[in-house]
């Protein structure tokens, strides 16, 4: 055999290897797409009740899967229809047969299957997870992996900055609740979860601590706001819609998320509206109606949506190992908590001044369940919280800590900005100082700090990309007060003493003047 026969069986042989590769490598592709779409239980089009509720499916044409009772009764209502009527009447057919010739049907619609594509293949947000069978033996979690209640806070205090008491609760609450998920039973002992109500003056950082350990931990956690929550039958959220978003947040794994937490944020919005006569359908109803979520109960819950309705699949989710972290402002609290506390007479030796407690910031602190009883929270809903606690409002020093000191402070938010361009911004006290009193004034906590911050910033922002040779920002207390401006550092360039510095004043502030 000559040498140029024996390449070309090499080159056969080469080749029917690779094709032998590339459909090893296709079948391996679509068994692993095969897989994912496994991971998910089919949903059917019509009724929207998933494969393990309706039975096997019929699998149609762009994903489209209907159950054995839709199927059947979509094909006795099609059995019943006049077919030859219809044929037998002349009209109809001369109209047939004049449409024949391309302009379509008479009056006849047909459905294209493929203006389905997207809403009937049903997306994975709206299909449940299988359960994989032979893994209940296995824990949910493993209590070795837990971490302690000192680790949670140690990464909390890189973010949050005072509340000290409130990033102990929370940290403690949170490792109770991988231990009891972690052990089920202790003993032929139960162990009960504790619930939160969260009490704060706005700003204080209620959602930003909540927010931060949905960072740090590894469990499904959401984050749920009251106020669009209405009792069932009206427009607005379901009160079902927060589990709704926990499940979202397990990738709609059903037992992942029987083990998490949610945070119910503006809860002091849902207290019951006084001197009204009509239906209060986001008030009390909304509080009675989170009883058997907070307690523990199997719940309905649409899948992948905010309410109840034909077009959603629903699945049922069990409560008892779910904790329910609730937060809110709750003004004009300090009032009635104020009013309790001078209740003695005015007038002998044990007389309480009336405004004793009026320049007292943590009156808070000495919320009793009476108080939120009068507040307009309902006795059941308040039982169901065992764990109150609050958190203290911001003084000056913890609004200039909340500047500079977080891993994400907004000073430093503002320097990696500037950084891009290559300048560097810094801060003296004084400026500091001057945030931090302004900010004190408009009374909203710490979000005070941003609206201060983005207001000075802005002629600088506008100003710096303009020079290429301005190198360093000082921003200073007459700058923020409008007395003066920034400091601006000149580059060194051929030469030129670098101290050398340029002092720009404020044109905004000039103008305002």
């Amino acid at each position: 055999m000559s040498d140029f026969d024996e390449k070309d069986i090499d080159k056969k042989d080469i080749d029917e290897t690779e094709k032998k590769d590339g459909q090893l490598t296709g079948q391996a592709d679509g068994e692993k797409e095969k897989e994912k779409e496994s991971d998910y239980e089919d949903v059917c089009f019509i009724c929207r009740r998933p494969e393990s509720k309706a039975g096997k499916m019929f699998k149609l044409p762009n994903n489209i899967t209907v159950c054995n009772d839709c199927m059947h009764k979509t094909m006795d209502t099609v059995s019943q229809f006049d077919y030859q009527g219809m044929l037998n009447n002349p009209a109809f057919m001369d109209d047939l047969n004049k449409n024949m010739n391309g302009q379509g049907f008479p009056n006849i619609r047909f459905v294209n299957l493929s203006d389905l594509q997207g809403e009937g293949g049903i997306p994975n947000k709206q299909r449940m997870k299988k359960k994989k069978p032979g893994k209940d033996t296995e824990p949910a979690l493993d209590i070795k992996n837990i971490p302690p209640p000192h680790k949670i806070k140690a990464q909390l205090d890189d973010y949050v900055i005072g509340q000290e008491h409130a990033k102990k609760v929370i940290s403690v609450a949170v490792y109770n609740h991988y231990k009891r998920v972690a052990t089920g039973t202790m003993d032929d002992i139960e162990i009960e979860k504790s619930n939160m109500l969260m009490i704060g003056p706005t700003g204080c950082g209620k959602t930003y601590l909540v927010k931060t350990l949905a960072r740090l931990l590894d469990v499904p956690l959401a984050i749920a706001d009251a106020t669009s929550l209405t009792e069932a039958g009206y427009i607005g959220d379901d009160i079902e819609s927060v589990l709704s978003k926990l499940l979202m947040a397990a990738d709609n794994d059903a037992e992942k998320a029987e083990r998490g937490i949610v945070f119910i944020d503006e809860i002091d919005k849902i207290a019951k509206k006084k001197n009204t006569n009509s239906r209060d359908v986001s008030g009390e109803s909304v509080q009675q109606g989170l009883l058997r979520l907070l307690e523990g109960a199997d719940v309905e819950v649409p899948v992948g949506a905010n309410s109840k309705n034909a077009m959603v699949p629903l699945t049922t989710i069990n409560t008892r190992n779910i904790l329910f972290i609730c937060g809110g402002a709750f003004p004009d609290l300090e009032e009635i908590i104020k009013q309790r506390l001078t209740k003695q007479t005015s007038i002998g030796f044990n007389a309480e001044l009336k405004d004793r407690f009026d320049k007292d910031k943590n009156i808070l602190s000495q919320v009793t369940v009476e108080d939120l009883k009068k507040f307009g929270m309902i006795p059941e809903f308040l039982g169901r919280l065992p764990v109150i606690y609050t958190l203290a409002e911001l003084d000056k020093d913890m609004m200039i800590k909340i500047l500079k000191e977080p891993k994400n402070a907004i000073l430093k938010q503002y320097q990696k900005l500037l950084e891009l361009d290559e300048v560097k911004l810094e801060f003296d006290e004084g400026a500091l100082e001057a945030i931090a009193e302004k900010a004190m004034k408009k009374d909203t906590g710490a979000r005070a700090l941003r609206a201060i911050i983005e207001e000075f910033m802005l002629d600088i922002m506008y100003e710096i990309p303009k020079d290429d040779n301005i190198g360093r920002v000082t921003i200073t207390r007459e700058y923020i007060e409008g007395t003066g401006g920034p400091v601006i550092d000149i580059r060194s360039i051929g030469g030129e003493n670098p101290d050398e510095l340029k002092v720009i004043e404020d044109k905004s502030t000039e103008q305002k003047q």
